[in-house]
């Protein structure tokens, strides 16, 4: 027979082994949820200080009140109160480049402009490279990931506070340098000051502490299915799911079709 080697869980008749530890007397009790996720991710167990940035990560991330992964949670559950798994799996779907993958994809950004350059030394090293970064990006049109909030137009509070258990913990990196750097230089370039959000310090962060660039977004996911949870205890006690319906299913109104017959002409 095929064997198929694993680190992760394996059972036998009378015991399970999680990541070599018995899970039964040596995981559960003593270790953390957060602290077991990044064990999983990374076959490595954390350091109280690495904990502790990841499991910040994970709190900025749970939950921002009514946004679309929410409502579509809490509409799901409404047509199917069966199912709280396609329920929260519709939330989850949701996650992508405007919504929770900006952690993802401030990550790799980072990480694409530091994989062939030596760290600067000291702030006025970051931010000569955040300059020629913002300068590069600025004249091929694109936007950075994690600059700018729809809300948080005045500084993303969640921002200052994760640099800060970084710092506590001896844990800002390059990614977190140049992303402070970024926020530091960019009104020079685009002429306007933007926030750097969450999300996208978020993803510095997993970036610094090592974990997979691959597997950022799963972190946020993780994150965000703590959230949607919430959302869908709160919409058992307090529903407001079908007020979302009918608000848009009683307020519709017809139109003629389109002069120009659709999207394609």
């Amino acid at each position: 027979m095929p064997e198929y080697p694993t680190a992760l869980g394996a059972s036998s008749r009378d015991s399970i082994t999680l990541l070599g530890k018995d899970l039964a007397t040596d995981v559960m009790g003593e270790v953390g949820f957060g602290e077991l996720a990044f064990w999983l991710a990374t076959q490595r167990r954390p350091t109280p200080g690495e904990t502790r940035v990841f499991e910040a990560v994970l709190a900025a991330l749970a939950d921002h009140g009514f946004t679309p992964t929410a409502i579509v949670t809490r509409l799901t559950y409404l047509s199917a109160p069966d199912s709280v798994q396609g329920a929260l799996a519709a939330g989850l779907l949701g996650g992508g480049s405007r919504f929770l993958g900006v952690t993802e994809d401030c990550g790799r950004f980072l990480h694409e402009v530091l994989v062939e350059r030596e760290p600067p030394a000291g702030d006025d090293g970051w931010d000569e490279l955040a300059l020629e970064v913002v300068t590069a990006e600025r004249a091929a049109g694109r936007f950075i990931p994690g600059l700018g909030h729809h809300v948080h137009k005045d500084g993303d509070p969640r921002t200052p506070r994760l640099f800060q258990i970084a710092r506590e913990e001896g844990l800002v990196g390059p990614h977190l340098s140049l992303f402070a750097a970024i926020g530091r230089v960019h009104p020079r370039v685009l002429g306007k000051t933007l926030p750097l959000n969450g999300a996208g310090v978020c993803g510095a962060a997993l970036a610094d502490l090592g974990l997979p660039l691959e597997l950022l977004r799963g972190f946020a996911l993780l994150a965000r299915t703590a959230g949607l949870i919430g959302q869908l205890a709160e919409e058992l006690r307090h529903p407001v799911g079908n007020d979302i319906f009918l608000s848009v299913d009683l307020n519709n109104r017809s139109v003629p079709p389109s002069a120009q017959g659709g999207p394609h002409g």
